[in-house]
């Protein structure tokens, strides 16, 4: 038998996958050419679309790890 998820780390992978999307769907729009407003309109539809699902499987670990480092913006 399955042990339960700890509620804990299911709300970290939650919102460590949020913010991996609203970054990545921010940095498309701004790649695209979007103003801020769009950009950022972009990444909160990007959080919409998250499966969350799949963050509710044990066996989805990659969700249980930090966003990556980001750069900077302009280089």
């Amino acid at each position: 038998m399955d042990e339960p998820a700890d509620p804990l780390q299911t709300a970290l992978a939650i919102r460590n996958a949020c913010i991996r999307a609203a970054l990545d769907g921010y940095e498309q729009a701004q790649i695209a050419g979007l103003c801020q407003e769009g950009a950022w309109e972009c990444a909160i539809d990007a959080m919409r679309r998250l499966d969350l699902t799949t963050l509710l499987d044990p066996a989805a670990t990659a969700a249980d790890s930090p966003p990556p480092p980001r750069g900077p913006a302009s280089a």
